[in-house]
């Protein structure tokens, strides 16, 4: 019965919590594209599609030069390929339906092993910050302390 009543409050404290992500220059979702915090991916939505800015550890623009995306959402067992198109400042992704997970494996070069990052699509609205919860402003509860 205990170790029922300790799942239970576990599940509703991940369900019902604010997301507390970190967020980058233009207020975009910061993704680690490294093991080291040397590379970050900030996403942004612009329309229907996801803006991913490459920034280095200062948070400054990185030039594209030979960096690869690949983007897939859906069920684990049925992925489907998103359409990743390059551009000066990044990478652009179609927008996956809220709720639906985006997952990115990012690479330096053609030889660089890929670094995953995984952002989950939450578009509820958070009550304190009235942000999208994908990007929202408040800190988690054990980071206020």
């Amino acid at each position: 019965m205990k170790t029922k009543l300790i799942l239970l409050s576990l599940i509703a404290s991940i369900t019902f919590a604010h997301e507390g992500v970190e967020l980058g220059p233009n207020k975009g979702r910061i993704l680690e594209f490294s093991k080291n915090e040397t590379m970050h991916g900030e996403v942004t939505v612009k329309g229907d599609k996801f803006h991913i800015a490459l920034l280095d550890k200062d948070m400054k623009p990185v030039a594209m030069a030979e960096q690869t995306l690949t983007a897939t959402t859906g069920e684990r067992d049925k992925p489907t390929k998103l359409t990743v198109e390059k551009d000066a400042k990044g990478f652009v992704v179609p927008v996956v339906k809220s709720g639906e997970w985006l997952i990115l494996q990012y690479k330096d070069s053609a030889k660089a092993k890929a670094i995953t990052a995984r952002l989950e699509y939450n578009t509820a609205i958070c009550d304190e910050c009235k942000k999208a919860e994908w990007v929202c402003e408040c800190k988690k509860a054990d980071e206020k302390k």
